[in-house]
């Protein structure tokens, strides 16, 4: 590991992992397992993109309708079906790449870089989310409250939005406040609950995010807190102009200073899990918490610390998408599913700030350009969200990616070669036969 010393585990063994001269410090079957799915090999995670893209190549395929018609006389002409299935392929991921990273049917630049802007505003709120997740990964937690979490945000920012009157940038920045802070107090919850009584936070977590759903849904309910004056549905009033997060690229486009958050983020999080003590300590707790306690290390602390960091990054999720993308009033919907899928992109992230970067654009690209695919070529949108599932599902399983592409297993040993038996020549042939 890398990272600076402290004095309090300068006598800690170099390897977290196992000591066997410190007693139960060994790793347990199961988090070594955790550990290998949330922080493996980053060729996994490609590969995985890989296998999940060919399978939908076949979906498309099969529901395609010139498909399924030319299959019925494959036999007799082949190259119909063929045909059919390249056409159904090829057209379904040009349109993909249209819809998500430029469209080359429309005249001008600034025109064909709009589905770009779509997916960095789609990647916003994941990027950010799957930061508070994959932190949480590093330190040995499954932070699987985002939504609870996100929903505390939004209410809070929009709160602030819409019921004080500050001047820009000043209401901007103190909704920003109050949502990074009410995601945080949130994960924290689950984190001194984990820290002080050992409760595992999947399962708090998950109590979290029912309480904040309906928690959210009574306030939008009643006069005076969050639902608009003089309205009776379930819905808060439009946020206040000088709360609004600003456009990026002008009024034309609809990616907003969300996405500058989510960046600033993303280099938090890297210099604090690559360059402060703090990290150190968290990187240090993922790998083993019996070690760390007998280096010194407060590991009910670093949960608690853990935590309130993880939810405060989760809260720029709830942020952005209420101050940025919602900005004419919100309802109980305003987390779209985004919690839980910041856990497919910490996971295809492995954990780390730059691959969650590139996993949350990667994803922002399917929602941006799954409804290209639909529209266009009438692509079933679901097909994206298998694609989705299927990458979780090959990144949670690393032996099947190796042994489907021929790599070695880690830890596998090589067979030893065997001496080769020098070769007799002929007069060595000759005595044998003879004898």
């Amino acid at each position: 590991m890398t990272g600076p010393e402290l004095k309090p585990i300068a006598s800690a063994p170099a390897d977290f992992g196992t000591d066997p001269t410190v007693p139960g410090t060994e790793p347990s079957r199961w988090h070594g397992a955790f550990r290998r799915i949330v922080t493996g090999n980053g060729l996994i995670s490609v590969l995985s993109v890989i296998l999940a893209l060919i399978a939908g190549s076949i979906m498309i395929a099969f529901t395609d309708p010139d498909v399924q018609s030319t299959a019925g006389y494959f036999f007799a002409r082949p190259g119909d079906m063929l045909a059919a299935v390249w056409s159904s392929i090829s057209g379904a991921y040009v349109a993909l790449f249209q819809g998500a990273i430029y469209n080359f049917r429309v005249d001008g630049f600034a025109a064909g870089i709009r589905p770009l802007t779509e997916t960095l505003k789609f990647a916003t709120p994941l990027i950010a989310a799957g930061l508070g997740v994959g932190l949480a990964f590093r330190a040995g937690l499954f932070n699987i409250g985002g939504q609870g979490q996100m929903l505390m945000a939004a209410a809070a920012a929009g709160w602030v939005g819409t019921s004080m009157n500050l001047p820009w940038p000043l209401h901007m920045l103190a909704a920003i406040v109050a949502g990074i802070v009410a995601g945080g107090i949130w994960a924290g919850i689950a984190g001194i609950l984990k820290a002080r009584t050992g409760a595992h936070e999947v399962i708090v977590t998950i109590m979290l995010n029912h309480i904040a759903v309906y928690l959210l849904a009574w306030m939008l309910a009643t006069q005076g807190i969050l639902q608009a004056p003089g309205s009776n549905n379930p819905k808060t009033a439009a946020m206040a102009e000088s709360a609004v997060l600003p456009g990026i690229l002008g009024p034309q486009y609809k990616l907003h200073a969300g996405f500058i958050l989510a960046l600033i983020a993303v280099a938090f999080t890297w210099w604090l899990l690559e360059r402060s003590s703090l990290g150190f300590r968290f990187r240090a707790v993922g790998e083993n918490p019996s070690a760390a306690k007998v280096a010194g290390i407060s590991v009910g602390r670093m949960y608690f610390y853990v935590m309130l960091i993880a939810g405060g990054l989760v809260g720029i999720a709830g942020v952005s998408q209420m101050l940025g993308t919602v900005t004419s009033g919100f309802g109980g919907d305003i987390d779209a599913g985004i919690g839980f899928d910041a856990i497919t992109v910490a996971l295809l992230g492995r954990s780390t700030p730059l691959g969650i970067l590139a996993a949350g654009i990667l994803f922002g690209a399917f929602k941006a350009g799954g409804f290209a695919m639909q529209a266009s070529e009438n692509v079933p949108i679901e097909i994206v969200l298998v694609v989705q599932s299927l990458i979780v599902l090959f990144i949670a399983a690393p032996p099947l990616v190796r042994a489907i592409f021929g790599l070695p297993q880690p830890g596998a040993r090589k067979k030893p070669n065997k001496p080769k038996k020098p070769k007799k020549n002929a007069a060595q042939i000759a005595e044998e036969v003879s004898a």
